[in-house]
């Protein structure tokens, strides 16, 4: 499906309220009074449709002051993040560069919000490693050394976790992530982890340097995710449209994943995407997306992408029509 409208028509915030309807969340800010449109006080956003042949209805109603009210076929969620269980949806957005450009933390981030939606029974172990780290900084600030050590042990246990996970979801998106890559015109592409679990032993030999800093030095949370074409690190030799191809490339490869494990695609939102791709490049994307179920792509024209859309929409101020 193939979105056109000039510059500022509101194409992007099709794609935003599409991810919010079906994610509870925006991709763009964590602030929810920047979703409701300048002057109001509140607004809604409601959805239908299937996944494969059951058919799903999701409203979510944003307030100034109340927070959000999601429901799933007429029942009230405990929280509106409750409507991914339904459905997948997976975005691209141009600040989504910041994965191969950004520093490390980006691409932990990434990686752990992969993990969550590959892997729900681990959803939670960035959070509670995350937790055990914070108890432990805060005990090395109070210098408290008989408080430090019961949390070092879970910092431990939990950061070994949450490695040998992140390791385990590398090792499954590689192929599909270097097949896509290639066909988009990178060959050579490959994913790599730089840390190592940490251990009881390790946090011990250092708690020394832990102190005099008031924080944890080695662990998860220092760790980064390489991204290689060939010997070639993307983030400092990669240009602009093979970065954005890195981008493309990961999250075709985790929809594909997806619709694997959960039997039924992901919804892709792909907000200009086509902009620094060569026509040959756009016809392959085009060529990558036709099987992997609903696609919305934004663009300004209708010729910017390369193949016939099973639909194109018009956006216009406040109006957005089937043409």
């Amino acid at each position: 499906m193939l979105v056109v409208g000039a510059n500022g028509a509101g194409k992007t915030n099709l794609l935003e309220a599409l991810h919010v309807g079906t994610q509870g969340f925006s991709p763009r800010t964590r602030s929810d009074a920047q979703l409701i449109r300048f002057g109001e006080d509140a607004g809604r956003i409601s959805l239908r449709g299937r996944v494969v042949a059951s058919p799903v209805a999701a409203e979510l109603t944003l307030t100034q002051h109340e927070g959000k009210r999601a429901l799933l076929n007429g029942e009230r969620l405990r929280t509106a993040e409750q409507l991914r269980s339904a459905v997948s949806t997976l975005v691209f957005t141009p600040d989504r560069l910041a994965i191969v450009k950004g520093g490390p933390a980006v691409r932990r981030a990434y990686v752990d919000r992969s993990l969550a939606r590959l892997y729900p029974a681990r959803a939670q172990l960035p959070t509670a490693y995350a937790a055990a780290l914070a108890q432990r900084n805060a005990a090395l600030r109070l210098a408290t050394r008989d408080a430090i050590a019961p949390w070092t042990e879970q910092v431990a246990r939990l950061g070994a976790d949450l490695v040998a996970a992140r390791l385990e979801l590398l090792d499954v998106l590689s192929e599909p992530y270097r097949r896509r890559a290639a066909a988009l015109g990178l060959a050579g592409c490959s994913l790599g982890y730089e840390g190592d679990p940490p251990s009881v032993e390790a946090l011990a030999a250092r708690l020394e340097r832990d102190l005099e800093r008031g924080s944890t030095g080695l662990g998860p949370h220092l760790h980064d995710v390489r991204l290689l074409a060939g010997d070639r690190d993307l983030r400092s030799y990669g240009s602009q449209g093979e970065q954005r191809i890195v981008v493309l490339a990961l999250l075709l490869a985790e929809a594909e994943l997806l619709a694997e494990r959960r039997g039924a695609p992901p919804l892709l939102l792909l907000d200009d995407v086509l902009s620094e791709l060569d026509p040959a490049r756009r016809a392959a994307l085009a060529e990558q997306l036709e099987p992997l179920g609903q696609t919305l792509v934004t663009a300004t024209s209708a010729d910017a992408l390369p193949v016939a859309p099973a639909q194109l929409l018009e956006v216009t101020p406040g109006e957005v029509r089937i043409r």
